[in-house]
């Protein structure tokens, strides 16, 4: 594969990634300030750019096995708690931004999980095993079958928590 090409491909998935993501927030704040058809078009837009990330994907072959896409989840997410996410915490101490330190915190406490997530899926992956998921509406911590009282990592009471079945 060509390398620009390559490069190119992985830069119009990663901007696609964020198209989906920032129009699945606004569809949400529309539909919390009453606009139903307008949360309707950042959805239907959002879906298309995620469509658009996925052929993406597919040209880049990073689309493997589900055995492969696991590992490479483990060592993504492990990798992201380890480094990035403590390079933001070290800046952010250092300029004293306590909001952004709370974010970056709790957003490498809950990729750590996201590792263990993904190294029991792996471990189980024979196993036809029907979890149960509970995710912390705030800081985003899974929690794998039981729904905790409070959050672990936010603080949060179990009502702000979404069950995945």
């Amino acid at each position: 594969m060509d390398e620009k090409i390559k490069k190119m491909m992985h830069e119009a998935f990663t901007g696609e990634a964020k198209a989906n993501l920032k129009l699945m927030v606004f569809a949400e704040k529309a539909e919390e300030e009453g606009y139903p058809q307008i949360s309707k078009l950042f959805k239907v837009i959002a879906f298309s750019e995620s469509i658009h990330g996925k052929r993406a994907l597919r040209y880049l072959k990073e689309l493997k096995s589900t055995e492969e896409n696991l590992k490479d989840s483990f060592e993504s997410e492990t990798k992201v708690a380890e480094h990035h996410y403590e390079e933001f915490i070290k800046h952010s101490t250092e300029v004293d931004d306590r909001a952004a330190l709370t974010i970056f915190t709790q957003t490498r406490d809950v990729e750590e999980v996201h590792a263990k997530l993904y190294k029991e899926a792996m471990n189980h992956m024979l196993e036809d095993v029907d979890t149960v998921y509970y995710i912390c509406d705030v800081c985003g911590y899974v929690s794998d079958g039981i729904l905790p009282e409070k959050c672990p990592v936010c603080g949060v009471s179990k009502e702000k928590f979404t069950k995945f079945v």
